[in-house]
């Protein structure tokens, strides 16, 4: 045997046994009750789409047996319902996640805090800086803003890698338009709608709008670099939003993310 086929052997043994072992992992992970892996308020508000869920986890899960990557890690594919439902205030919908391995973290638009700024949040970030005169961010990661009560959900919760929309019309749509409802639908204790802005940017956010009667709405053309300049640029969505939930009594939120010039 010469080496270059001892070391073709080598290579096709380790990925098997990486495949093995994440399977493992994942299969823990589905072992595990849905209700300790998302936040108690989504978890309620989700039982009656419950079987569904089982029904798209065990879906990623044959996807994985046969060979495919599937992004993100399946850890992260049900992050946007880890945070409180009711602290919800703003929602921006994604259409499904980046499918360059080790960037989608499972929230529409951001990537992991050592990824490349893909061109669409490259654009996200030029409107932030020109809308409220932000500071640049040191990364992609937006999760500072799913602190503040900004909900990130792709349409679409997974993809396989280097295959944008390969899990499109798969299942994940019924399940994303149930939760968005659910958000539109929440009331305070006198029966009010919470507050909620819902950005939509592109035909495909867009057609959620029915659906989001009791959110104020902002849309415009997506970020995309394909797009951006047929109306994404200029739009300011973020001062609007705050704008808007200043009219809702809720407090405004910090669109400014960590940036080494504030040191």
């Amino acid at each position: 045997m010469n080496n270059n086929t001892s070391c073709t052997q080598n290579n096709t043994s380790d990925t098997t046994k990486f495949t093995q072992q994440y399977l493992a992992s994942v299969k823990k992970i589905i072992e595990t009750p849905l209700s300790e892996r998302i936040h108690p308020q989504w978890f309620e508000a989700l039982k009656p789409i419950i079987p569904e869920i089982e029904k798209m986890e065990q879906f990623v899960l044959d996807e994985i047996s046969q060979g495919y990557e599937i992004l993100p890690e399946f850890k992260n594919i049900l992050r946007a319902f880890t945070y409180p439902l009711n602290d919800v205030k703003v929602l921006i919908v994604g259409q499904d996640p980046y499918p360059t391995p080790h960037d989608a973290i499972g929230l529409s638009f951001s990537v992991s805090s050592n990824s490349r700024i893909p061109k669409s949040l490259r654009n996200i970030f030029k409107e932030l800086e020109a809308d409220l005169h932000t500071l640049p961010a040191d990364s992609g990661d937006l999760t500072p803003w799913c602190n503040q009560g900004v909900c990130l959900l792709n349409r679409v919760l997974t993809v396989r890698a280097h295959n944008a929309n390969s899990h499109a019309n798969k299942g994940w749509e019924h399940i994303t338009q149930f939760a968005i409802e659910v958000l539109n639908n929440r009331q305070n204790t006198q029966h009010s709608a919470l507050p909620l802005v819902a950005i939509l940017w592109g035909n495909k956010a867009q057609e959620l709008e029915p659906y989001l009667s009791n959110a104020y709405i902002i849309k415009s053309a997506h970020p995309s670099p394909l797009s951006a300049s047929r109306g994404f640029f200029n739009s300011q969505p973020f001062s609007n939003a705050n704008k808007a939930l200043a009219t809702m009594n809720a407090t405004p939120i910090n669109w400014q993310l960590p940036s080494s010039c504030l040191l």
